[in-house]
């Protein structure tokens, strides 16, 4: 297939990369405390190994600027401070320089209309979502691409009625395969007009998530006992305007009770809330923008022999830090979405977790909204509570069957997919030969601080892998393998050594944070040897009775 190219462009626009299985989440000791002193030796650490790998990379950055190879991307910027800016991202400097005003402008109108309607007509508010999206799409890619996109609804919605949910599933599938293959792609493309930088881009989100959303549809008109849902109800779920051409996806049961609902109240300093979400993502763009301008993270690992001459620390550094700021564009993109649904009373998708907090390949997911769809529909679906190593691996091949075809296959996504798939089946392997004996009596003899570092050490080299895993979708394959090959061949011991060393800070870090959270979500109802006061006043004192030590809790 000649379209790698196009896939690959696909693949860093339509941010659906590791969309699989949190059912399989693992609460490693997550209550086993650390002394003091020994989280503020983690947190040094982190912090120093951070600003020297910073420091690398900003004088590679400073030093090359004018190298040939960098004239494409690397173009004027701030000249009254002497700096350039690194343009590599297209998809970045489209958003928010280029088209920033189209977009603006598009959900600006929508945002007035769904204000006007909630305060003068709320029961009729998801026909006027619906109308202002179906206009806003008309307007963009023409009526020939409002006929394709219908009639890929009404396909999925009368095979929906026949109420079999593998029907839904195949019909889905190859609908979603005419937009990966020719010579479907050039006769679909055909049906938009205009000729606009942003008309391809446009096109394959728009029938991508079209034909996510109609399965979702489909297969929960199937669950439905009594009856059909109207078609009327798939087109205002398909032609909500915010989540139409770039997501997230909500699947259409928690879409149609949200849009459907009588009560618009809002909760105390819920928009105080929604309205600080709006200016930390204007806050984060303005910093992206600042730090394109000292540091080449996009542009550097496209020339193969300025990465040769960087040192061990500065090539570490940058796989890091190309990671941070893909989750940190996907987060801007689906946050200002997302603050923009909830202006209309929706719960969307949470946010992408940040690739700094993740250690374990379950929780591994970019896009949530796309790993809701697929745990709900294929994942838990097949694979159960996840603890049969067989249904595991039935369910992860399937998962990333669907997710390789999302993206369109190529060699680069099929690595991915392969790495990622092994890596989640490993975790549950893994645990399965520790839960058994010697291994879990010997941990039982550990004190929890103990078995939470022990753990810690095996989560350092599933970070690396993780990392590793995701630079080659974001980069390429020649990057990953010279990362690789530097962190685990030619760096070591000394580099290797230390880059893990501080990856095990790190984990401690999170693992930290992690421990604070569950406590605050689940706080010990009483203090260790504490009494239980009798409800009874007439009853006899009960005996003091002890509640177990957080710290004893032994987790799995």
């Amino acid at each position: 297939m000649d379209k790698c190219d196009d896939y690959t462009v696909v693949l860093k626009l339509l941010r659906a990369r590791n969309c699989c299985a949190q059912g399989a989440g693992v609460a490693m000791g997550i209550k086993a405390a650390l002394p003091k002193y020994e989280l503020y030796f983690y947190n040094t650490v982190l912090c120093l190994a951070l600003f020297w790998a910073t420091s690398w990379i900003f004088e590679v950055s400073s030093t090359n600027a004018n190298r040939k190879t960098f004239k494409t991307s690397v173009k004027s910027g701030w000249s009254y401070f002497g700096r350039k800016m690194d343009t590599a991202d297209f998809e970045w400097v489209m958003w928010f320089s280029t088209f920033r005003a189209h977009i603006l402008f598009a959900l600006s109108g929508h945002v007035l209309f769904a204000k006007i309607c909630s305060m003068l007509a709320p029961q009729y508010r998801s026909l006027v979502y619906m109308a202002y999206g179906l206009l806003a799409v008309l307007t963009s890619m023409g009526w020939t691409y409002v006929t394709l996109i219908l009639s890929h609804c009404i396909l999925l919605y009368s095979i929906s009625l026949v109420k079999i949910r593998w029907l839904c599933f195949v019909t889905g599938l190859c609908t979603l395969a005419t937009f990966k293959c020719e010579p479907f792609i050039s006769w679909q493309a055909g049906f938009v007009e205009g000729d606009f930088e942003l008309r391809h881009v446009l096109f394959y989100g728009g029938c991508g998530f079209t034909i996510m959303r109609c399965m979702s549809f489909a297969l929960e008109n199937c669950e439905r006992k009594d009856g059909n849902y109207n078609i009327l109800e798939l087109l205002k779920y398909n032609f909500y305007l915010p989540f139409f051409y770039f997501g997230p996806i909500m699947t259409f049961d928690k879409f149609y009770v949200q849009v459907n609902k009588s009560d618009l109240n809002r909760k105390e300093l819920e928009m105080w809330n929604i309205s600080v979400q709006g200016l930390t993502h204007l806050g984060v763009i303005v910093v992206v923008d600042v730090l394109f301008h000292f540091m080449y993270i996009l542009t550097i690992p496209a020339d193969t022999r300025l990465l040769k001459r960087l040192s061990d620390w500065a090539l570490v550094g940058l796989a890091y830090f190309n990671l941070v700021y893909d989750w940190v564009k996907a987060a801007v993109m689906f946050g200002v979405i997302n603050t923009v649904s909830r202006l209309d009373h929706l719960d969307p998708p949470k946010p992408p977790k940040c690739i700094t907090m993740l250690y374990v390949f379950a929780e591994t997911h970019f896009d949530r909204g796309i790993n809701d769809w697929l745990c709900k529909y294929v994942y838990d679906y097949l694979g159960g509570k996840h603890e049969n190593v067989v249904e595991e691996l039935v369910a992860t091949l399937c998962t990333f069957g669907i997710t390789i075809l999302w993206l369109g296959p190529c060699q680069v996504v099929l690595l991915w997919a392969f790495f990622n798939c092994f890596g989640l089946n490993f975790e549950l392997w893994t645990a399965k030969i520790f839960s058994m004996e010697p291994f879990a009596s010997f941990e039982m003899a550990m004190s929890e601080a103990t078995s939470r570092r022990v753990r810690a050490i095996f989560n350092t080299f599933n970070f690396w892998s993780i990392v590793l895993y995701n630079v080659l979708a974001l980069n390429s394959l020649d990057f990953t393998k010279l990362v690789a090959k530097r962190l685990l061949l030619k760096g070591f011991p000394v580099t290797t050594v230390v880059v893990m060393f501080v990856t095990y800070c790190l984990i401690q870090v999170i693992k930290e944070q992690e421990r604070r959270q569950a406590l605050m979500e689940d706080p010990d109802p009483l203090p260790p040897n504490a009494t239980v006061s009798p409800t009874n006043t007439d009853a006899t004192p009960a005996a003091a009775q002890p509640v177990s030590d957080p710290d004893k809790e032994k987790a799995e």
